[in-house]
């Protein structure tokens, strides 16, 4: 390529006042393939003139090397690249985008093919922070004594009009979704011709017609579609819309071409022609047949409150209804039964009269939720009788609403629910027993062993005690040594489970345990996130696993007073060995690192008013007597405090192989 020197300075050659003209007349080029500015061609001087004086942001890449030489608007593009990227490779000022378009560039040096891009995505660096830009460009070959000299790339940021066409394609795809969600049909009438556009499948679908059917005017609306008791009401609200500009609101009933009776409800808006009243109404048509047959079906159900007032009277559960107030409006036999007040007495007396004293602000708080319409579900409590008796009730409390759909008042169904709580006290007393029954088994078995021993000297000492005396004690030593071992023997069959040992679910165990232990949970606080999927069956026996997963629950509720979350997940597992996992988890207050490796010791217990100190000695007993583990971690770190229990149950425990 020829490079004849010219005999003009730079500001000759590279003409205009613009930032990048003088910042390429200052450049040393000298240092660039490109070389000093007073060696380069015609062509190239042309063409950088050319690019400087052109209002688009232009880039001419020059040379197999792409170096590259820009104008002033391509400066917000480059942001902190500029002025840095002048007189370098193209590679390198873009090369997060090179992958994009390198192709395009050597396509146009070396091939010369032309190419315009629209709409194109290509991330760039923008003050060093990648990002997602939309750019139109175009590249063209610049021809230099037969051959390419460079690629002069004019291009455009589109950006914000991409992003806008996809909002608008957004917002249209959004409207017609609302529109069939709604089964709206949507309609354009231009009242001056007397002619419509049906937008929608849905306004054919409404009317009965096929889409090779033209729609219909309003003259053939009139005197075909529509129920003749309503025609002389739709001219009316036309004249009313066309003439004062009101909403279009219309309710009447039409005929299908099959025949059938349909209620419709048209909306609309006018907008006036600019020579006078008429204009165009723009407008939905929603088919309420069968909305205004629910409304008459509800009108008869409301005859039938007297039915429904018998049942609540019958209802072994304790029903009553207030008022946002907290008066008591009504009050059914059950209540009497539960709490001895009579009707006469409770209509019209605040539901505080129920509420111990240190409870009543409970009340406000579930006044709350019914205002704001939520409904409250099995929430477990203490209330007052008559008597003054505290008893223990689960609560179901719903928002009573007016036919607009205005909170109005609360219906309550109670449950005393008493009886349960003492069978849950009464499975933590027998895990406590079955718990000391495991401890006398454990030392029984140990006394057993020298007792054997014992009675086997006093065998082999027989022979030798020759007088009468002596054998009469040693008769009598026997005798009482025997007592002592059947002893033994009856304190370890105390202890063992009898039931044979049979294939079940871990996760049904626990599923189990927790429908037993939830609303305890839902009193304190705790929520409780449960993971049972369906899981390998195992042999193992039922008794002993319930009441292992029993004692990790209740170690967790104990270790949230201010509640918290519970976790219980059951999965199989390959490693350490085929088997199944129980986890447990609380976010309690954790157990400190001194104490912990003392969890498992018999009589230890981090508890000082509650607890025996010998449920997890029992459960590692139980879980190492099916072949399996367990292991605990902790944490009493603000952040992340809490416990995680983990069991592991071999795919075949010891009592399958028994």
């Amino acid at each position: 390529m020829n490079k004849p020197t010219h005999v003009f300075p730079s500001d000759l050659l590279i003409t205009g006042s613009s930032e990048m003209a003088r910042r390429i007349r200052a450049c040393d080029w000298s240092s660039t393939p490109l070389g000093p500015i007073e060696e380069w061609s015609e062509t190239l001087l042309a063409t950088v003139n050319l690019m400087l004086h052109s209002p688009f942001p232009t880039i001419l890449s020059w040379g197999p090397e792409m170096v590259i030489l820009y104008n002033d608007a391509v400066i917000a593009t480059l942001t902190v690249k500029h002025p840095g990227a002048l007189g370098r490779l193209f590679r390198e000022v873009f090369q997060e985008a090179w992958s994009l378009v390198g192709s395009d560039l050597e396509a146009c040096f070396y091939r010369g093919e032309t190419a315009v891009r629209d709409n194109m995505l290509i991330p760039l660096l923008f003050n060093g922070v990648l990002e997602n830009h939309y750019w139109s460009y175009s590249l063209i070959p610049v021809f230099e004594n037969g051959r390419i000299g460079g690629v002069y790339n004019a291009f455009r940021n589109v950006t914000e009009t991409v992003l806008s066409a996809q909002r608008l394609s957004e917002s249209e795809a959004k409207l017609k979704l609302a529109t069939e969600v709604a089964g709206l049909g949507v309609f354009v009438w231009d009242t001056a011709s007397d002619h419509g556009n049906w937008e929608n499948d849905r306004m054919y679908e409404i009317f009965g017609r096929s889409r090779e059917e033209p729609p219909v005017n309003s003259a053939t609306f009139l005197s075909e579609i529509l129920h003749p008791d309503y025609r002389d009401a739709f001219r009316a609200t036309v004249e009313r819309t066309l003439w004062s500009c009101e909403r279009f609101h219309f309710e009447g009933l039409i005929f299908r071409p099959d025949g059938a009776l349909r209620c419709i409800e048209v909306n609309g808006n006018l907008q006036p022609a600019e020579s006078g009243s008429s204009g165009r109404i723009l407008g939905t048509i929603q088919d309420v047949t069968e909305v205004r047959e629910t409304e008459r079906a509800l009108q008869e159900s409301a005859k039938h409150l007297g039915e429904l007032a018998a049942i609540v009277s019958s209802s072994e559960d304790v029903i009553i209804s207030k008022n946002l107030n907290g008066i008591i409006t009504s009050w059914n036999d059950a209540a009497t039964r539960v709490f001895g007040y009579t009707a006469e007495e409770m209509i019209g007396a605040s539901i505080l009269t129920l509420i111990p004293e240190h409870l009543h602000a409970d009340e406000k708080t579930i006044i709350q939720n019914i205002r704001a319409g939520r409904r409250i579900e099995h929430f477990e409590t203490v209330r007052q009788t008559k008597s003054g008796k505290l008893i223990d009730v689960s609560l179901t409390v719903s928002p009573v609403k007016d036919a607009k759909g205005q909170v109005i008042g609360a219906s309550k169904i109670l449950r005393d629910v008493s009886n349960r709580k003492r069978m849950e006290q009464s499975l933590l007393q027998a895990e406590k027993i079955a718990a000391t029954g495991r401890m006398a088994a454990t030392i029984a078995h140990e006394i057993n062993n020298p007792l054997e021993a014992v009675m086997n000297l006093l065998y082999l000492l027989r022979p030798k005690i020759t007088d009468e005396a002596g054998a009469n004690f040693l008769a009598t030593a026997e005798d009482e040594l025997g007592r002592v071992s059947h002893i033994a023997k009856q304190t370890l069959g105390y202890y063992r489970e009898h039931a044979n040992a049979s294939p079940a679910s871990l996760g049904e165990l626990a599923e189990h345990a927790l429908s037993i232990y939830e609303p305890r949970c839902a009193e304190a606080g705790i929520a409780i996130r449960q993971s049972l999927p369906p899981s390998r069956k195992v042999v193992l026996r039922r008794g002993e696993m319930m009441q292992v997963i029993s004692n990790l629950i209740v170690n967790a509720i104990y270790a949230m007073p201010s509640g918290g979350m519970l976790s219980v997940s059951v999965h199989d597992t390959e490693s350490p060995a085929s088997g199944v996992v129980l986890t447990v988890t609380d976010s309690g207050v954790g157990i400190p690192a001194d104490v912990l490796p003392k969890v498992f010791d018999a009589f230890f217990t981090t508890r000082s008013t509650v607890g025996t100190g010998i449920g997890l000695f029992v459960a590692r007993q139980f879980i190492e007597g099916h072949g399996g583990q367990i292991e605990i971690e902790s944490s009493v770190d603000p952040e992340r405090h809490g416990t995680t229990a983990r069991v592991f149950l071999p795919a075949h425990t010891r009592y399958e192989q028994e």
